[in-house]
Order: structure tokens, then sequence, then C-alpha cells
């Protein structure tokens, strides 16, 4: 008998071996609840990839939004050989100078002056904002607001000018616009330093190819920021000396920037991790290395839908993708499910986020206790739900890192465990 072609086939497939290891792993030593993993091998292989594709003259600025945590930075920090980071929230910006007093520290978005002003009031530490830190400004009417923040408190302020280099989410567009802040700066030299520039273009990895390919549309970003910056040293020469930070780039596209003369600090954080959103062809050789675990609560044989039985009764029979059903710690996250294979949810049973329902065929081979594993679409706003980070290491539980905004520290590795102090690991494997 032919199978009828609409009939659904089973795509389930237990863990494989990697998840296997770590779902062990997880029974036996990791929290019981959801948790974010964050596996030191593959992020080293990635950060290698990296450091491979920058030139030298190029340095590598680490994006802390997508690294949300003090341990985590500290880690790749050490491993890449940069004290360069991108800060993108105020209170975080705060912990980042506390911790790093020694960091060099550009904004990833202006913000707004009150902000600010609230770091230099929460300021108690020796990290010196007037060479560490360069603010990120897009306007002039920004910039006078930064400008009266420094007469009134006797600050010396460093200001990188946000540059519109094609994705159109603001900065300076124009070039009598740039001309008048570089001469606001130029006017008041005891209050403003100029830093650099910064030209973000995500869009280059992400637009259909019928408008270019990454490497064209790169070009066209590429001469875009020249002819800002020559219009720049065309009318204030001595603004523009050889220690400006020229900062473009971003996990989508920092390899493009292998050969290209103009930019000398890139900025770097996703790829590392690589989220799902960030499955693009110039991240191919980069690998996961985060995900969501969590356990499963309840399994159950067939579909039962509430109310109608039968629809579920019948969505199992026609589809062996229904023929059991979980219920987990959790749930609706911004996340895809990874393994086992072969978990969908219902539509008629729709999101929770205190037990997610999901079915799978008999082949994801489950039971209460172990873990499904996710894989988040990005990193900065997932990073920050799940307290504590589960640091693996070859698979083992090797510590647990908080998270910035979190005063949750994490379960304590066992003490008979054969996992290596983290001072160890960074020396090894940096």
């Amino acid at each position: 008998m032919m199978p009828v072609p609409f009939w659904p086939t089973d795509t389930g497939a237990p863990h494989d071996p990697y998840f296997s290891a770590i779902n062990a792993e997880l029974r036996r030593h990791g929290p019981a609840h959801p948790c974010l993993l964050i596996d030191l091998d593959r992020l080293d292989q990635n950060l290698a990839m990296v450091r491979q594709a920058l030139a030298p003259g190029k340095s590598l600025r680490i994006v802390a939004k997508s690294l949300p945590s003090l341990p985590l930075l500290d880690y790749v920090m050490k491993a890449a050989g940069s004290n360069r980071l991108m800060a993108f929230h105020q209170p975080f910006l705060s912990e980042e100078a506390k911790r790093f007093p020694q960091a060099d520290i550009l904004l990833g978005k202006p913000m707004p002056v009150r902000a600010a002003a609230a770091f230099y009031d929460q300021l108690r530490c020796s990290f010196d904002p007037a060479r560490q830190l360069q603010w990120l400004i897009d306007t002039p009417q920004r910039l006078a607001q930064y400008l009266a923040l420094a007469q009134g408190r006797g600050l010396r302020m460093r200001i990188n000018i946000e540059l519109d280099v094609g994705l159109h989410r603001g900065g300076v567009a124009q070039e009598q616009v740039l001309l008048s802040m570089l001469d606001m700066i130029e006017r008041n030299p005891a209050q403003l330093v100029f830093g650099g520039f910064m030209g973000y273009e995500p869009h280059v990895a992400k637009l259909p190819r019928v408008f270019g390919t990454p490497a064209q549309l790169h070009e066209k970003v590429m001469q875009r920021y020249q002819a800002l910056k020559d219009v720049a040293a065309g009318a204030y020469p001595r603004l523009l000396d050889s220690g400006l930070t020229l900062n473009a780039g971003g996990s989508m596209s920092y390899r493009l920037y292998e050969k290209q003369s103009l930019i000398n600090d890139v900025s770097v954080g996703s790829a590392l991790v690589k989220p799902a959103d960030f499955d693009l062809g110039l991240l191919a050789g980069h690998q996961p290395a985060m995900f969501i675990a969590t356990p499963v609560l309840k399994k159950l044989d067939g579909t039962t839908i509430p109310g109608t039985d039968w629809v579920g009764k019948l969505g199992a029979w026609w589809n062996p993708n229904r023929r059991r059903t979980y219920f987990l710690y959790g749930g609706h996250w911004l996340a895809r499910y990874e393994s086992p294979r072969g978990l969908l949810e219902h539509p008629m049973m729709g999101y929770s986020t205190n037990q997610q329902f999901v079915n799978g065929s008999a082949a994801t081979a489950l039971a209460p206790d172990d873990y499904v594993f996710l894989r988040p679409t990005q990193s900065e706003a997932v990073m920050l739900q799940f307290g504590a980070l589960v640091i693996l290491r070859q698979g083992r539980i090797v510590d647990y890192w908080p998270v910035l905004g979190s005063s949750d520290p994490g379960p304590r590795p066992d003490s008979d465990s054969s996992s290596k102090t983290i001072n160890v690991e960074i020396a090894s494997h940096a």
C-alpha cells in the first residue's frame, strides 16, 4: 500500500550524544529548574574565528549587551586580549566600570542626558570616564544637553558621533549637521573631547539579495562612512587625530572588515554564542554555544485537548509527532526547540510561561526529570531571564556565573566534582 501523500512523517529523535551527555550531567548536578547553559568549548572556537578574521591594527570591542554577565565578559576579555567594551544600559554600564576599571567603553546607543548624569552620580571607583568612556551622540540637540551637563558639573566628556551609514535608525546623515556638532566640540575643549565615529550596519547581512550581496552593501556603507569622515577632516583637521575610535561592525558583519582599512574598532558579541537569529552565511563556521535547558515535569501518552478529546485523539492517530505529550517547567521563551528533535506546540493549547504543553513522537524518548533543550533566538534579553548562567566545559558543569541585574549567584558545583577552577580554565583555553 502506497503511503498517503499528506500523512505526516515521524520527525522525532532522541537526544544526540552531545545533548545526551548534558542531560545526564544536569540530572545529576544541575539546577532542577529552567536554566541557561554556556558551552565554553564552543565559545572558544567562535572567539578563535573572530580573532583570526581581525587583521592587525583592528581592535575587538566586545558587545556587553550580548554577553550580559560580568564573569562572562571577564572571561571573553581575557581570552580575546581586549579591554574594549560596548555598553547599552546605564545601570549595567555602572557595574561594568566598577568591575573593569581599566576598560575602554563606548556607548552603543545614545542615552538620555539624565542617564549620563546618573552614571556620574553612581561612580565610586577608579574608572576615569574622561579618558575611558565615549558617549554616543546622534544629534546637535543631544550634544548641547551633554555640554550643559559637563559645564554644570565640571566634567570633561568624550564624544563619539553616530553616523547613519545606511541603517536609517538615526545618527548623522547630513554633512551640515555633522559640521555643527564638530564646531560645538571644538569651541568647548574644556568640556568636550572628540573621540571618533560609530556606524552600525546590520542591514548588509540581512537585506534580501535583490538589494545586493553583503559585500556590495558593505562597500556602500564604507563609502558613506569615508565621505563623512573626509568632510570632518577637511573642516576640523585638529579634531581628527590618529587616536580616534572609528567603530563599525557587529556579529553579523565582522568578517567583512578582514581587508578593510578605514575601520580600526570592530564590535562583536552574539557571534560568540550564536543565537538562532544569527544563522547567516557570514557566520556559517560558528557553533551555537548557548541553550535553554528545562526539565520535563509530566509525560502523557497521546494528546488530550480539554473539552474536545476527540480532536486530540484524531491528531495523535493521524500525526505520529503528537503521540506523546510533555509538560515542561516554564516556557514561551524567545527560543526554538533544539533537542530532542521533533517537538512541537499545539495550536489549540497555545503558550504557557508556567507549564508549556508540547507534543513529540515516541522516538523523542523523554521521561520526567529529563531536560528539553531550546536554542534562544537572541542573547541579550533571554540571558537575563534565568538567574545565574550554567557554565559547561566538555559537557560538565564547572561554574555558575551571575548575570547583570540579578542577585542570584547560582548553586555551587559539587565539592567532589572533577571540574577545575575557572582561573585554570581561562589559562588553559584562552
